[in-house]
């Protein structure tokens, strides 16, 4: 028997798990302080009331022999899968609802779609950039080589032509920097992929949050994008189901390598070795993209873009070079010191959590990630303690 042993090529703690093994040494002593969390990416705002009635409905639905639901289709229950392909059409961009695959969140497909792919491949991977995708192809045993992001290119790096890659991970509104590529930039990255028959796996979880219309939502409102790209998307921080878990990958049909269709690839794997995702979530997915669910959303995604600009205007104050927090929920800044050293600074001096660039890749080192996603009282409090140990 042998173990894989792309694992010890791992860093031994995940970036969170990290942060949280410090925050509990940090509670040992000073149990008294409010510690303010705007560290990890998760949610506070509840799940809007159009979800909660589709969900207990569906609850009624599952008590009832008539309309008891079982095994469903891997794929996802059509009603969902239609309401996504209708999403799309209002972006311009045309899907099929059998390109469309429900998941349990895009962190899980963004991992197993490696199952798709040789372990020879190149894969292109942004620095700094979320540490999930740099891990899951070390534990593939794929080849890495990095893109780097920085100032100097808004950290929106763009392909260089004598760099050959196979797979390409782009995200956007970018984790951690909240960074956002236009129309022309995707363009030239879709360009780029088809030239080298190369597959790009955009990740578009933050999408709900751009508001400027100039800007893409999907890679899928990009011409020739269903030649060379799979999207990958989640209901986490567009509907706050991230204790309730769904996402969906798009796999276009006219996507092909080597004469097999990845669209057919990706059904027989998902058939083989996932069982779906609950109806009662479904059904509450669904709700999202009914016209009150999309108002009750927006709502949500306000409240935190509200929550950004007070961090973005507190950093304006202090005069510290910062992105994103515009058309995304993340605040990328420019610390001045060792990424972990502000951590601990912050959370030691005023009991605040946030996430070390370090962590996000080498281009990260120097700089900090603040989520918009805690309440607004304690983003408030947060940006006054800040003001008081920096100005």
């Amino acid at each position: 028997m042998k173990l894989n042993n792309q694992h010890q090529k791992l860093k031994e703690n995940y970036l969170f798990s990290n942060i949280a093994k410090k925050v509990n040494e940090f509670n040992k002593y000073n149990s008294h302080v409010k510690l303010i969390k705007l560290g990890i990416g998760d949610v506070t705002r509840p799940l809007v009331p159009s979800v909660i009635k589709a969900m207990q409905e569906a609850v009624l639905h599952m008590g009832d022999a008539s309309t008891f639901k079982g095994y469903g289709l891997e794929q996802g229950y059509l009603f969902l899968r239609e309401a996504i392909k209708n999403y799309y059409l209002i972006k311009g961009a045309k899907i099929c609802e059998d390109e469309i695959f429900i998941s349990d969140g895009a962190k899980s497909d963004i991992g197993n779609i490696l199952d798709l792919f040789d372990k020879n491949n190149i894969v292109l991977i942004p620095d700094p950039v979320y540490p999930a995708y740099l891990d899951t192809n070390i534990m593939a045993g794929q080849n890495v080589i990095f893109l780097k992001a920085a100032e100097s290119n808004e950290f929106l790096p763009m392909p260089d032509k004598n760099i050959k890659a196979d797979i390409i991970y782009l995200c956007s509104p970018n984790n951690p920097t909240g960074a956002v590529y236009t129309k022309d930039q995707l363009k030239i990255w879709v360009d780029y992929a088809i030239k080298n028959a190369a597959v790009i796996l955009f990740d578009s979880a933050y999408e709900a949050f751009i508001d400027d219309k100039n800007l893409p939502t999907s890679i899928m409102q990009i011409e020739g994008a269903k030649k060379c790209a799979i999207e990958f998307c989640s209901f986490s921080k567009t509907a706050g189901f991230t204790g309730v878990r769904c996402g969906y990958t798009v796999v276009p049909k006219e996507l092909k390598r080597e004469g097999q269709s990845l669209n057919k690839m990706w059904l027989r794997r998902q058939s083989t070795k996932f069982n779906g995702v609950s109806y009662i979530v479904q059904k509450g997915a669904e709700a999202v993209f009914s016209q009150k669910g999309q108002k009750q959303i927006k709502e949500n995604i306000d409240y935190y873009k509200q929550n950004a600009k007070i961090i973005c205007d507190c950093l304006n104050q202090l005069d510290i070079y910062h992105c994103g927090g515009i058309n995304a929920p993340y605040v990328w800044l420019k610390c001045g010191m060792d990424s972990w050293e502000f951590f601990d600074f912050l959370l030691n001096n005023a009991a605040i959590i946030g996430t070390p660039g370090a962590g996000f890749g080498e281009m990260g080192e120097g700089y900090f990630r603040l989520s918009a996603f805690s309440t607004r009282d304690s983003t408030i409090e947060a940006m006054n303690r800040l003001l008081k140990i920096l100005k």
